[in-house]
């Protein structure tokens, strides 16, 4: 059986050394998606993200999702199957 939250602290742990986030969460989904594809009853495959860091300035929302898809390339192989991203500058943030 998978560890509670393994994967999203192994998320956490990445996202946080790379981009230095000023604000981040993440979500398990997964039991929204039973009887979906890639739904396992053990959880953790399907995550909603909201992510704040700088480290995203100047780049389109299509470079700062490829970011993080290939920051978490492991976790994607392995069991996550879906990331729903909401990505922002701390000044598109603040300005919400």
């Amino acid at each position: 059986m998978v560890e509670k939250n393994i994967y999203a602290e192994r998320m956490r742990s990445k996202l946080t050394k790379a981009l230095n986030p000023i604000h981040l969460e993440i979500q398990d989904d997964s039991k929204k998606h039973a009887g979906h594809a890639g739904h396992d009853p053990k959880g953790e495959t399907h995550f909603t993200m909201l992510m704040v860091s700088d480290s995203f300035e100047n780049m389109s929302a299509v470079a700062r999702h490829r970011l993080i898809y290939n920051l978490l390339a492991e976790e994607l192989k392995e069991r996550v199957h879906a990331l729903s991203l909401k990505t922002f500058t701390t000044k598109e943030y603040n300005c919400r």
